[in-house]
């Protein structure tokens, strides 16, 4: 009984961490669109975070990367026409 409500406690705990920073992480790179610095690094990065608890994020950074390695494709691509 005691083994189960802390092994319940702590993937609770875990879940709100990783949500938090993650979050956070997230948080600072959309501030970084604005501001000067890495945004395009560090959402994934926030993402990639978030992934390790949230399908959605999981979700959402396979799209991310999908757009990434189109966008650098496409980009390899010109530079050659």
């Amino acid at each position: 009984m005691i083994k189960r409500l802390v092994d319940l406690t702590y993937r609770q705990a875990r879940r709100l961490v990783i949500g938090l920073v993650g979050g956070t992480v997230v948080l600072l790179g959309v501030a970084l669109i604005v501001l000067p610095g890495p945004a395009f690094v560090v959402i994934p990065a926030g993402l990639a975070i978030l992934s390790l608890e949230f399908a959605w994020a999981r979700h959402f950074l396979r799209k991310v990367r999908e757009g990434i390695s189109r966008g650098t494709r496409s980009r390899r691509l010109s530079r050659y026409e």
